[in-house]
C-alpha cells in the first residue's frame, strides 16, 4: 500500500500545475471518447509521464514539470499546453477547457478503461458515472510536514475566493444550472470531497490517511479529493478548487495567488501564529456562495462575525500579498457570464470555440 511520509516535505515554494481539459473535435464539440492521445501515440517529450485520462476518455490531464522558480510558471504552463494542443491536432482533435463542457452529456461519453477508474465506478456508482468535471490543481512546496498541515487548515477559508473567481461552469449535461460553478457541486457528490475538516498536525492527517487506506474506504491516497490537502508524496500543499480555464492568464493568476498565500501563511506559522479552527459548516457556506453567485458573492469574513464582498476581498488580498492577477480576473467578465452571453447571443458554435485552449 503506497504511502507518503513526513520526509516528503523538503522544499519551500516550488510549484506544480495540473490541468484537466477536454478532448474535442475540430468544431470544439465533445468527443464520446478516445484512447489515442494517451495510449496509442507517443506524446511530445515534455508530456511523457505527465499525460493521462481522467474518469472519462474525453477528459485529459497534464502536469507541468517541477517549477523551482515561480517566475518560470508561465513558460512551463504554456510549454505543456502547446505540446498538448499540437499532439491533439496531429491526430485530428482539439483541446478545450472549462469546469464542465457545456454540451457534454455524460450518458453519451465513454469511461476510461484504466483499472483505477473502473474500481471507482464500481464503488461509487451514479455520482462517479456522471462526473464530467475538470479542474485546476496547484501544488506549492512546503518544507515541513506540520507546517503543511497548518497551512492547509488556514487555506480552507481562502479557497472559496478562488472558486468564485474561477467559476466557469454554468451549463451541465446541456442545460443551464443557475449556478456559476456547477462543477464544484457535481464533484461534491463524490465521497471525500469538498471542504476538509481541521487537522491538529501531520500525525493526525497521516493517521486519517492511513485509516482510509486500511479500511479500504479509498484505494489510494489520491482518492482524498478535498478542495485543499497536504500531498504526502509530493511534499506540497495542493489547492484543487478552481474550475479549468481556456485562458492561461487566469490559471497563472491562481498560481500567483496560491504561491503568495502559502508563503505568507508559512511566515505566520514560523512566527508562532495560533491559526483558526474554523467550523467546516461555515466554510461550506462560503463555498456555496461561490458556487451560486461567483463574482457577485459575499463571504462570511475570516473572524466569522460579518460579511465581505468578493471585490473588497480581492483588493485586500492584492495589497496584502503584493499580487495583481486576481484583480484582473475580477475586473473582467466572469467565465460563467461569458458562457451564458455567448450561448444566448451567438449560439453553441461560438460558445464551443471560446473554450479552446489558449497557448500564447
Amino acid at each position: 500500500m503506497e504511502r507518503g511520509s513526513r520526509e516528503s516535505f523538503t522544499h519551500m515554494g516550488t510549484l506544480g500545475i495540473e490541468e484537466e481539459c477536454f478532448v474535442v473535435d475540430e468544431d470544439g464539440r465533445p468527443t464520446s471518447g478516445t484512447d489515442e492521445l494517451v495510449y496509442e501515440y507517443d506524446p511530445p517529450e515534455i508530456l511523457e509521464g505527465r499525460l493521462d485520462h481522467e474518469l472519462f476518455k474525453f477528459v485529459i490531464e497534464t502536469q507541468t514539470p517541477l517549477i523551482e522558480d515561480p517566475a518560470d510558471a508561465r513558460d512551463a504552463l504554456l510549454a505543456v499546453r502547446r505540446a498538448l494542443v499540437d499532439h491533439a491536432h496531429a491526430h485530428g482533435y482539439d483541446i478545450a477547457a472549462a469546469g464542465l463542457h457545456p454540451l457534454a452529456k455524460w450518458r453519451e461519453l465513454e469511461h476510461a478503461e484504466k483499472p483505477r477508474y473502473q474500481a471507482q465506478l464500481d464503488r461509487i456508482q451514479y455520482p462517479q458515472h456522471r462526473n464530467t468535471t475538470a479542474g485546476v490543481h496547484v501544488h506549492v512546496g512546503v518544507d515541513d510536514a506540520d507546517k503543511a498541515v497548518w497551512i492547509a487548515n488556514e487555506l480552507r477559508w481562502f479557497v472559496p475566493i478562488m472558486l468564485a473567481l474561477s467559476a466557469n461552469s454554468p451549463f451541465w449535461d446541456g442545460f443551464d444550472t443557475g449556478l456559476q460553478s456547477a462543477r464544484a457541486k457535481i464533484f461534491e457528490a463524490l465521497p471525500n470531497t469538498g471542504m476538509p475538516t481541521h487537522f491538529a498536525d501531520f500525525e493526525a492527517f497521516d493517521r486519517f490517511e492511513r485509516v482510509m487506506l486500511e479500511t479500504e474506504s479509498i484505494n489510494d491516497r489520491g482518492e482524498l479529493w478535498y478542495d485543499v490537502r497536504p500531498h504526502t508524496a509530493h511534499g506540497t500543499v495542493e489547492i484543487r478548487t478552481p474550475d479549468s480555464q481556456a485562458d492561461s492568464n487566469i490559471v497563472l493568476a491562481f498560481v500567483e495567488y496560491a504561491h503568495a498565500l502559502v508563503e505568507a501563511l508559512a511566515e505566520e506559522y514560523e512566527d508562532g501564529a495560533s491559526g483558526h479552527r474554523h467550523r467546516r459548516e461555515l466554510l461550506d457556506e462560503n463555498k456555496w456562495r461561490a458556487i451560486r453567485y461567483g463574482q457577485d458573492a459575499s463571504f462570511i469574513d475570516r473572524d466569522l462575525d460579518d460579511t465581505v464582498d468578493l471585490g473588497e476581498l480581492v483588493d485586500r488580498e492584492c495589497e496584502r500579498l503584493g499580487i495583481d492577477g486576481i484583480k484582473r480576473i475580477y475586473e473582467r467578465e466572469s467565465g460563467a457570464e461569458r458562457q451564458r452571453r455567448l450561448f444566448e447571443e451567438e449560439g453553441p458554435d461560438a460558445l464551443c470555440e471560446s473554450l479552446l485552449l489558449d497557448t500564447e
